[in-house]
Formats: structure tokens, C-alpha cells, sequence
């Protein structure tokens, strides 16, 4: 059966009614941001939890960061479980999960409650990431088959930051943040839900269900070259995010003396959704070029936002998180759109597995770190290390794109 066969929608049931494929697309990107704006949703609120039930500081990067060691261990397990039973069944699983973790984070009574879910949560999108990103590839109308990666690459960043913005307002001019939140979100995630049970299946099952549930990561020959290449560039730009949605209500508050919800959101919204801007906006332009400028962007944006920490100057704190953002989604979507030609349709969940364990890892794992560093060297010291780690990280990253951009010559 050739690729163009797999990529076709395929019924499940002949009988069985199913969506328009351009409904079936919208509703595919609308679903996948829906996660992502779900999994930013809780940065505001972490503070004002931390000030509820009295925690610990460190306990707060760890409630933070257990979503993203949910999403790893997920997506090493089931990463690539769509490309053998198709898409379908894996995202009406993981929506119906993710709704059990809205109805969790409700009701939470303390900060345990709060980690839980964010573990729940973060299994549900580590699920359904992969799943999504091939989906939309596949559901992409047939001339503009691009826009597909595009989405699958601004939809994460752009749901994570409007996210914590949303939720930052409703800090700010609520009294129910919590409850307002993710009651409006689990009326989302379950529209979503019921378009994945609308949608077309987009490839044949597959052999092998079973054995591709050991955890693995799953990279093609052909895309090797270009996914180590750009695991660094991963690493630095989703280190950087993570200081933005991660570090940064720490920061305001300790460094700035400023503790509004809504400057909570709004600092958290820069980064990812200039990511989620940018990405589209530079979707003409060849792939792996776009990466190496993404990769200047992040060493920028990070250079600057030290800068505006060293010198507690908001301003430039802000102009950190717009240069970084953009070298953020010009990363992400640059080798999303360098790799994805080069699977096959059965790899090619496994594949954007792969690019979101590196990413995830990069993301929650950096935000562990520094979170226990905290307390021995202080929030200040434990920042501008973070933040040299990342200009570090960018440094590797543009010397192997160069070094790509030779092989491609």
C-alpha cells in the first residue's frame, strides 16, 4: 500500500458517518491547541495556590514540572501506538483522560491534588501529541499539505502561552480562578472529543500494536540526520520556554516585587505565543534555514532576559521573551517541517514522538533542576545559570545546523 493510500481518511465503518475533511482538520488543530492551553493554564495559578496552602517554593516547580514527566512517560509508552491501531482511538482516549484531569484539578483540595492531575494531564497529552501532529499532516488539504506541520507546531506553543494569559486574567478579576478555568475548559476538551469521534480514520491498522507499547524512541534513517541535529536547538528553546512559564511568577514576585495574576499570564504568554506567531509566519521559507535563525533567536532572547534580570529591568525581561519566542517557534516548526517528509505514514508518530520527548524532557526536566537549586543557591544565582545553560545549548545547536546546512549544500 503506497504512503499517499495511508495518508487518504479511511472509515473505520463504511456506514459510519464522519465530518468534512476540512471540519475534521479545523477541529484537529482547535483540539490539539486545546491541550497545550490546558497545560498553561495552571502557571498563574501555581502562585496563588503556593499562597493558599503554604507550600514550600520548590514544591511549586515540581507541581509545574510533573505535567511534563507525565507527557514523557507517555509518549515513550504510547508514542507510537496510532501508527498501528490508527489516530482515532488513541485521541479519543487521551481527550476522554484529559477531561478527568479538568474534573481532578476542580475539586483538588491541596497541592498533592494539584500535582496529580498535572501527572494525569500530562499523560493525556503525551498521548494524543503524537497522534495530533500526524493527524494533522494527514488531514491537511491536498494542496497545502504544509500547513499541517505548521499547525502541529504552532498549536503546542501558541495553546500553552494563550493559556496562561487566560488564566492570568481570571486570577486578576475573579474570585473563583480555579473553578472558572477549568469548568470552561472541560466543556473544550469535551467538544473535542466528540470531533475525534466525528473524524475520518487517516491510516490502515498496522502490526505490531502490542510491541510498540515498550518504551522506546523511534527515529527513521532517513531523519536522523536532521532530528540529532536539532536536538540541541530543542533543548535551548524549550529550556527557555520553561523559564518563561515555568520560573517566571517566581521571578516577577522576588526579583521585580510584582505579584499581579494577570502580569503573571501576560509575562508566561510571551515567549510561546510569539512561538506560535512566528512559526506561521515563516512557513514559506525553507525548513532547516529557518531553524538556524530560530537558533540566534533563542541565544538572543536569552541573553537579553538575563539581562533584564540582572538589571531587574521589566522591559527587557519582555524583549527577552519576544526574541526567544520567535527563535522558539522557528526551531520547533523548522525541524518539524525538516523531518516529517522524511517518515513514512506508519513512523510517523513515532517519529514526532521522538521530537516531543527531546522537547519535554528539555522542558520539565531543566524546571526540576533549577527548582531544587533554589533553595542552596537562591532564586537569582539559580536564573542566571539556567540562563547560561541555555545560551550554552544554543551555541552547540547553531554549530551542528552549520554544519548540516554544509552536508545539504
Amino acid at each position: 500500500m503506497s504512503a499517499a493510500t495511508l495518508e487518504r481518511p479511511i472509515a473505520a465503518r463504511p456506514r459510519r458517518r464522519t465530518l468534512p475533511p476540512a471540519v475534521a482538520f479545523t477541529g484537529a488543530a482547535l483540539a490539539f491547541a486545546s491541550l497545550y492551553l490546558a497545560a498553561g493554564a495552571p502557571t498563574p495559578l501555581l502562585v496563588l495556590f503556593e499562597h493558599q496552602w503554604g507550600f514550600a517554593p520548590w514544591v511549586l516547580t515540581v507541581a509545574f514540572a510533573a505535567y511534563a514527566f507525565g507527557l514523557l512517560a507517555s509518549l515513550l509508552v504510547v508514542g507510537s501506538l496510532s501508527d498501528h491501531i490508527g489516530r482515532r482511538p488513541v485521541l479519543i482516549g487521551a481527550l476522554a483522560v484529559e477531561l478527568l484531569s479538568m474534573v481532578m484539578f476542580i475539586f483538588a483540595p491541596g497541592i498533592g491534588w494539584v500535582i496529580a492531575a498535572r501527572i494525569v494531564q500530562g499523560l493525556a497529552t503525551g498521548a494524543a501529541s503524537s497522534a495530533f501532529t500526524a493527524a494533522l499532516v494527514e488531514l491537511a488539504p491536498p494542496h497545502h499539505k504544509r500547513l499541517g506541520g505548521i499547525l502541529g507546531a504552532a498549536a503546542p506553543a501558541g495553546g500553552l502561552g494563550l493559556g496562561a494569559l487566560l488564566t492570568g486574567a481570571a486570577v486578576q478579576f475573579t474570585h473563583h480562578a480555579n473553578l472558572v478555568v477549568f469548568a470552561s475548559l472541560t466543556v473544550v476538551m469535551a467538544l473535542g472529543t466528540v470531533t475525534a469521534l466525528l473524524s475520518a480514520e487517516t491510516v490502515s491498522r498496522q502490526p505490531g500494536a502490542l510491541a510498540s507499547l515498550r518504551p522506546r524512541v523511534s527515529v527513521p534513517a532517513p531523519a536522523r540526520r536532521d532530528f540529532f541535529a536539532a536536538a540541541p536547538a530543542h533543548l535551548a528553546s524549550w529550556m527557555l520556554a520553561g523559564l518563561y512559564m515555568g520560573l517566571s511568577p517566581s521571578i516577577l514576585r522576588d526579583v521585580f516585587h510584582h505579584s499581579s495574576g494577570l502580569l503573571n499570564g501576560a509575562t508566561a504568554f510571551l515567549a510561546p505565543a510569539t512561538a506560535a506567531a512566528t512559526a506561521y509566519a515563516l512557513s514559506r521559507f525553507p525548513a532547516r534555514r529557518v531553524v538556524r535563525l530560530g537558533t540566534v533567536g533563542v541565544l538572543l532572547g536569552a541573553a537579553i532576559t538575563l539581562l533584564g534580570i540582572a538589571t531587574a529591568t521589566l522591559p527587557l525581561l519582555w524583549l527577552g521573551g519576544l526574541v526567544g519566542g520567535a527563535g522558539f517557534g522557528s526551531t520547533f516548526s523548522g525541524s518539524l517541517r525538516a523531518v516529517g517528509p522524511l517518515a513514512e505514514a506508519h513512523q510517523r508518530a513515532g517519529l514526532f514522538a521522538a521530537v516531543f520527548l527531546v522537547a519535554y524532557l528539555s522542558f520539565g526536566g531543566a524546571a526540576v533542576i533549577a527548582g531544587a537549586l533554589v533553595a542552596p543557591l537562591g532564586l537569582f544565582t539559580t536564573v542566571m545559570w539556567y540562563g547560561a545553560a541555555i545560551i550554552a545549548a544554543a551555541v552547540v545547536a547553531l554549530v551542528a545546523q552549520l554544519r548540516l546546512s554544509r552536508v545539504y549544500m
